[in-house]
């Protein structure tokens, strides 16, 4: 099944400039595989060095965050997406 991948701007050059794409998978856990897969450099911006999401970066399956999920086993279906944001702070 083909899936919606969206990037913020700032990871676009981990992504060969590109800030929407469509990938392969069969559920969200292989989506987001085949998403470092295919562009490796973006894993070093998602997940710390302990092997967790970053603080300040949301993996959002449609509109839940992936922290949230019990399981990253879910079928995916058209239309679809994961979306990679950065939470942004400061005054």
């Amino acid at each position: 099944m083909k899936i919606e991948i969206s990037v913020p701007g700032l990871l676009r050059d981990c992504t060969g400039g590109r800030n929407r794409f469509e990938l392969d998978a069969e559920t969200v856990g292989g989506a987001i595989e085949a998403l470092f897969a295919a562009y490796p450099l973006l894993r070093v911006h998602v997940y710390d060095e302990a092997g967790d999401v970053r603080r300040h970066v949301l993996l959002f399956y449609n509109d839940a965050n992936i922290a949230w999920m019990e399981s990253l086993d879910v079928p995916l279906r058209a239309g679809d997406k994961l979306h990679v944001f950065q939470a942004v702070s400061g005054g």
